[in-house]
């Protein structure tokens, strides 16, 4: 397996990848040594998909030993426990295009995650127009300042105890090179208001892996490299060919240059100049204060002439860190002193004014007096600031506050539907091709309006009016489409399948679809509310167990939207049995004699055993075959009813699976398709079906696209394409929450997604309680004195450090103090005794002592394997009674055994278990206690490990104990963790990176040993 990883090089990305299954020699010559498991260049090539693009080799500085780098948590492997230092490693890499390098951000390490999310923001910047062109000579640019280095035909040396000071990069990357006597035309982001602040976030939730490259620059300086390299490359994407064919001026050379491949011209000192000013300019400052505009519309009981001329725009001035501190012009003004503010707030005051003054003209008559307070309108220069001067203002970072009713209260369409004749709930005999009446009405908000209130409109020719009691925004484009829709045809017959067409996909921009009236079978498919309309169906005849009334339910839904041919999300939450409603699914269509092809159901490796298990127990008449492993025979898939095979057999194996016909096929854990440009998501989406259905409890991780993906697996081009969904939906409610966009993206999604929560009462009743405390336990003298030891010794190499290595010591650092938590011997690795020298192994006993006792189950998760490993023999003596031990190195057949025995072996026990290698797809009910002996610093992965345990089948309450040691590192980040909960959960999946990043003195108080610790 590949573990491909992105790290900035310069002038670019370069991408590298860590073979988990190569067993490299160890180089004995000069520093730098090639790395021993780095995949070669014709490997990573074929992986990646690229036919060309530059190739070399690059030095990257890693920590390790003499003999080998620590391998990447993604690849799974274990180093060698040596102390580990920094040393230069030469690795092959392959250096796409700026162009091509955006295709293959859709998969890869978490390196290469972070570059995906870091190209998603420039294109979102490059969408609003947050860019600038600038004229910038080799020395200000990063491929001039690298080129020579990246250009050197051979590596340079450095010593065995660190990095060479330097990147060595030879072949390919010599493309970055410019000639000096060339300036370059490059496309710059411009960061301001919340876009500086996410850049600030994603700069502190870099990998240092990202930046291994370039050690001597901090992230900050790398991440706006990068934001600047993925912006210029998506605006040349933007234009299919150069502005200017073959230019001859000076003008047309700098055009061609901003446009085509080509970015070299000459140097104009006077344009460059220019455009470093205009940049300046628009980026400004970043102060803690900012300029806000509060639009305050004429008063509800004002006549017809003062609504023309009554509104007024507030000048103020607010607190960028803390919004809710608002300062109105006329406080500024009397000369007091401003808590929280700049100590001169009205010289803040004037400079922002006169930045916004260059972007919003109209303001220029508030600013010819002494003291500018407000700007007064008419009803169009309201609705000028409205649809342009706000957008522009927010983007640039000044405060902009609008009424509540803008972007909510416009002009639409409301549709009323009636089938031609009434339906039974279950949808049998209908069909998309059925013929339904429809009639369009105009409608403002919940409010239909008539023709001659629309003539009324029209006659007035102003953006704003009030329209029963609220405000309207009307321009002339949708004056014109309502007008067009009055003159058109407003009623009359269509099919269902084009009324679902235009309600999801919202074909008509300008006139949005406000409301939706349909009855019979549509009115439950568009009401979004299907499952809890359509009558329950009851446990099929091959199911060898009894579903649940909201199983009963998702059943229907599901049947339903299979005889439509529609294809769907099942979304519930972990635990509530997607399986076992897939099952019935089937089931039922065969005893109903529907089925009349196999159901190919692709899972995760991890999964494909409980697939088998779960049918094997839950619908024994169900004919299954597992397409998977050296021994796969495609052509035993003609006679199964469920074809089980996993996400990457599907990827080798695509020609074959295309060849068979398909009832339907299932995606579990459909988030293994959310990047929809992948492989394997393109592979599962190219399989022929006819319907298909994605199983997946989260179907939003990260951002709406991941939606979009799964979606358009489900039903293809239903939501548009990728570049329709992204300016009708994504942009408006990621970049500006846009209630509109989500109430249409909702309607457009609710009738195929069907997401029911284990919280939620109304869906289950008898699920246990789940109780989580934490255990606090003292650290013995032993681990007091060599707690305070390490923290001695790391401290003292981390205040002489920087950058990627002072990271790599601070992670070091937590990691061996939370081994010191664990055990001495954990650290030490001498094996040594273990009993009484931990506090922690002293609870654990006691804990697990007293589950045997009660005669219950425990699962113990420690996300260290090498502690399990000392665990296991120790626990199972002290106990005398059986401590399973499950682990990533086991094979799939060890694995299946262990959890069956813990599940169906009546006798008590502990099942012990690594976080990462169990956290996820296993059924545990057996046990209702969960112990987490060493904290993961990401709630989301400890709440999955629990969820093996609390899930449907669980008949006890489950305790669930989490042991932090008083005093000591663990309880400061648990600290932090409840203040930060929405900052971790915003860059999960980056572990404990953000801790790096602390001062030395915070560091120390992190670290610090607090007198309660010892016992």
């Amino acid at each position: 397996m590949l573990v491909v990883h992105g790290v900035w090089a310069g002038g670019g990305l370069a991408f590298w990848a860590e073979d988990t299954e190569a067993v490299g020699a160890v180089s004995r010559g000069a520093w730098p040594r090639p790395h021993p498991f780095a995949a070669g260049h014709e490997e990573l090539a074929a992986h990646l998909g690229l036919a060309d693009g530059g190739h070399g080799v690059m030095e990257l500085v890693l920590p390790g030993s003499a003999a080998a780098p620590v391998p990447s948590p993604e690849t799974g492997l274990l180093g060698d426990g040596t102390r580990p230092r920094l040393r230069g490693w030469r690795v092959p890499v392959v250096v796409p295009s700026a162009g091509h390098c955006l295709d293959l951000l859709d998969s890869g390490g978490a390196t290469v995650r972070f570059w995906s999310v870091v190209a998603e923001l420039a294109l979102d910047l490059v969408r609003r127009g947050r860019v600038l062109p600038q004229l910038l000579l080799p020395t200000q640019t990063e491929s001039a300042s690298t080129g020579g280095d990246h250009a050197a035909g051979e590596a340079k040396a450095g010593d065995q105890g660190g990095s060479t000071g330097g990147t060595a990069v030879d072949d390919g990357l010599a493309m970055w090179a410019i000639p000096e006597d060339t300036a370059r035309a490059r496309w710059r982001v411009v960061l301001t208001g919340q876009d500086a602040v996410r850049f600030r976030e994603l700069g502190l939730a870099m990998p240092p892996a990202c930046r291994t490259g370039a050690v001597e620059r901090g992230s900050a300086e790398v991440l706006r490299a990068a934001l600047d390299h993925f912006a210029d490359a998506h605006v040349r994407a933007k234009v299919q060919e150069p502005l200017v064919g073959r230019p001859r001026t000076l003008r047309d050379r700098w055009l061609a240059a901003l446009t085509g491949p080509d970015a070299a011209c000459p140097d104009v000192p006077e344009l460059r100049e220019a455009l470093t000013e205009w940049h300046d300019a628009v980026a400004g400052a970043d102060g803690s204060a900012r300029v806000s505009f509060r639009l305050v519309e004429p008063s509800a009981d004002a006549g017809d002439k003062a609504e023309r001329s009554g509104w007024r725009v507030e000048l103020a001035l607010q607190a960028v860190e803390d919004p809710s501190l608002y300062v109105p012009a006329d406080q500024i003004w009397q000369g007091e002193p401003l808590p929280g503010l700049p100590t001169r707030p009205e010289r803040e005051f004037l400079t922002g004014l006169g930045r916004a003054v260059r972007l919003y003209p109209d303001l220029d008559p508030a600013l010819r007096v002494a003291e500018p307070r407000e700007l007064v309108l008419d009803t169009a220069g309201a609705f000028t600031f409205l649809r342009q001067a706000a957008p522009l203002l927010q983007a640039a970072g000044f405060g902009v506050q609008l009424p509540r009713w803008a972007g909510r209260a416009k002009l639409g369409l409301k549709l009323t539907t009636r089938t031609k004749s009434q339906q039974a709930a279950t949808g049998q005999g209908f069909g998309l091709r059925e013929l339904v009446d429809f009639r369009i009405d105009l409608a403002v908000g919940d409010e239909s309006i008539s023709e001659a209130e629309l003539a009324e409109l029209a006659r007035l020719k102003v953006p704003l009016v009030r329209v029963r009691g609220q405000w309207v925004e009307l321009d002339e484009r949708q004056l014109k489409a309502a007008l067009r829709a009055v003159e058109g045809r407003r009623d009359g017959e269509l099919s269902a399948a084009e009324i679902l067409r235009n309600v999801v996909r919202g074909e008509d921009d300008e006139l949005p679809l406000l409301e939706i009236d349909a009855d019979g079978v549509l009115g439950d498919l568009l009401s979004g509310q299907a499952e809890r309309r359509l009558t329950p169906l009851a446990t099929p005849a091959g199911i060898d167990a009894t579903l649940r009334p909201y199983q009963e339910r998702g059943l229907a839904w599901l049947s339903f939207l299979s005889e439509l041919g529609l294809g769907g999300v099942l979304a519930d939450d972990m635990g509530l049995g997607k399986t076992i409603t897939t099952l019935a699914l089937l089931a039922h269509e065969k005893a109903q004699a529907r089925q009349t092809s196999p159901t190919l159901l692709v899972c995760p490796m991890s999964l494909v055993g409980n697939w088998q298990r779960e049918a094997a127990r839950f619908a024994p008449g169900l004919k299954v075959y597992v397409h998977h492993g050296s021994g796969r025979d495609a052509t035993l898939a003609e006679g199964a009813d469920l074809v089980i095979t996993t996400y990457g057999t599907a990827q080798r194996d695509l020609e074959t699976l295309k060849g068979f016909t398909w009832q339907r096929v299932v995606c579990d854990e459909a988030q293994a398709i959310k990047n929809s440009g992948t492989l394997q998501a393109r592979a599962v989406r190219s399989i022929p079906t006819r319907t298909r259905l994605a199983l997946t409890g989260t179907p939003v991780e990260n951002h709406l696209a991941e939606l979009w993906s799964i979606m358009e697996f489900c039903n293809p081009g239903m939501l548009g394409s990728r570049t329709t969904f992204r300016s009708r939906y994504q942009e408006p409610i990621e970049a500006r929450q846009d209630e509109q966009a989500t109430l249409a993206l909702k309607r457009a999604t609710g009738p195929f997604v069907l997401r029911r929560l284990k919280t939620d009462r109304s869906i289950i009743t008898d699920l246990p309680e789940k109780l989580e405390v934490k255990e606090w336990c003292s650290l013995t003298p032993e681990q007091a004195s060599l707690y305070q030891a390490v923290v001695d010794d790391m401290m003292g190499k981390i205040d002489g450090s920087e950058g990627i290595e002072r990271r790599g010591l601070v992670l070091a650092a937590m990691a061996k103090l939370k081994q010191v938590c664990n055990h001495p011997a954990h650290l030490l690795k001498d094996g040594s005794r273990l009993p009484g020298r931990s506090g922690k192994l002293a609870r654990l006993e006691e804990l697990t002592e007293e589950i045997v006792a009660e005669g219950e189950k425990a699962l113990v998760f420690t996300q260290y394997a090498e502690f399990g490993t000392m665990l296991q023999p120790y626990l199972s003596a002290r106990l005398d009674r059986p401590v399973l031990w499950l682990h990533g190195g086991l094979a799939k057949k060890a694995r299946d055994r262990l959890v069956d025995r813990f599940q169906n072996d009546p006798e008590p026990m502990v099942f012990l278990l690594s976080l990462k290698a169990a956290g996820v797809g296993l059924n545990l009910t057996a046990a209702n206690h969960v112990i987490h002996v060493d904290r993961w610093w990401n709630p989301a992965v400890e709440d999955q490990a629990t969820d093996r345990a609390f899930r449907i089948g669980q008949r006890k309450n489950v305790q669930v104990r989490k042991l932090i040691c008083a005093g000591t590192l663990e309880e400061r980040v648990d600290e932090m963790i409840e203040r930060k909960k929405a900052l971790a959960e915003r860059v999960v999946g980056t572990g404990e990176d953000w801790l790096t990043d602390l001062s030395s003195q915070e560091l120390r108080e992190v670290f610090r040993l607090g007198a309660e610790a010892v016992s």
